[in-house]
């Protein structure tokens, strides 16, 4: 009953921040992956990820078809949701010892009274696009033009919702000015596009080469690298990345290390291979369109992924800004935050390079 009580209250947590751009991949990947190689004797860690398929979150199941988080002595156990909240849920309930999602969570849950903190920081930049419907490609040039439109985002309270309406605030649309419509991931964004349900929206790869593929639609916004994270949000954008409990990370140091150790040999990895290397390694059915286009999708995402695992200076500071813009939780709150807490580089400071 105790751990029935902690999931509904992780979920009553989460509700205003329902998702970690949960919006790239279809629901095919739900549960657990396969188990990669096991060392006996070493720590067991649950990882929950919000859509394994997505190039957003490519780092955990490369980090084990890499073998990596056997070499570091560690057994992990990757589980996958489509929704990126219910990896945050499944935290903060215990059910997993770690989480990749959005670093978002991180400073709305210390709103919250809740520590959790980025132990290894995948990206720094989101690694969303917003695409324009090829029926609308001429009425959409800006975010200006987002009045009297449907935006389709993954679910109302999602990343992609936050950065949504940030673009729009930014460019003189005010919230209330357009229409938020949840499309869900992969098939149903698309679908949505084609029936017209939706006249621009914001997604991630392998989506995105899907879309430009089949020439439904054309980019908007791209945030898949660093100067595209600055041109749309003012600066670098830390996104993706493995988030715990502090109270866990403190308790665990040594494991958490470990696996601080795995990723960020991964991230070494995925900066010294080419994007045909990378798909080589990932499981076949990732390749919703194809080898070719999925190759094409990692190396237009690649940019985003950090090499080391470190939280880029002044990422955490265009986040604050961005969820302080709108955010109920934030907004007008942000001198309580301390984000410094909301992050930790002690371990990959200390990982292995090369």
């Amino acid at each position: 009953m105790r751990r029935t009580a902690a999931a509904a209250l992780a979920a009553a947590l989460l509700l205003p921040l329902a998702a970690c751009a949960n919006d790239a991949a279809s629901t095919s990947h739900n549960g657990a992956a396969p188990a990669g190689a096991t060392v006996a004797g070493g720590p067991k860690v649950k990882i929950m990820v919000g859509g394994l398929d997505k190039v957003i979150y490519l780092p955990a199941m490369l980090t084990q078809r890499l073998g990596y988080f056997a070499e570091a002595g560690v057994n992990v156990e990757l589980m996958s949701e489509p929704a990126g909240v219910n990896a945050t849920t499944a935290l903060l309930a215990g059910d997993v010892q770690g989480a990749v999602g959005f670093y978002d969570h991180t400073i709305d849950l210390q709103a919250k009274g809740k520590s959790v903190e980025s132990v290894v920081q995948f990206s720094q930049a989101p690694g969303e696009v917003e695409v324009v419907s090829a029926k609308q490609a001429d009425a959409i040039k800006s975010g200006a033009d987002f009045k009297g439109k449907k935006l389709g985002v993954t679910s109302i309270g999602s990343s992609t919702d936050f950065l949504t309406k940030y673009l729009a605030v930014k460019n003189g649309v005010s919230v209330s000015e357009f229409s938020p419509i949840a499309v869900g991931a992969g098939q149903t964004f698309i679908a949505a596009m084609q029936q017209g349900s939706i006249d621009a929206g914001m997604t991630t790869d392998p989506t995105v080469a899907n879309i430009l593929a089949k020439n439904l639609g054309t980019v908007l916004y791209d945030m898949r690298t660093p100067d595209g994270s600055k041109a749309a949000l003012g600066g670098l954008y830390p996104s993706s990345s493995l988030y715990m409990n502090t109270d866990w990370v403190n308790a665990n140091k040594d494991t958490v290390q470990k696996l601080a150790n795995a990723f960020v040999k991964t991230l070494g990895w995925m900066n010294t291979h080419t994007p045909e290397e990378i798909a080589a390694k990932m499981p076949a059915d990732y390749a919703q369109g194809g080898a070719d286009q999925y190759a094409a999708a990692i190396k237009a995402t690649l940019p985003m992924f950090t090499t080391d695992g470190v939280m880029p200076a002044d990422g955490p500071k265009t986040v604050l800004a961005v969820l302080g813009a709108f955010h109920p939780d934030v907004k007008g709150k942000e001198s309580t935050i301390d984000l410094s807490k909301t992050f930790t580089t002690e371990f990959v400071s200390k990982a292995p390079k090369g």
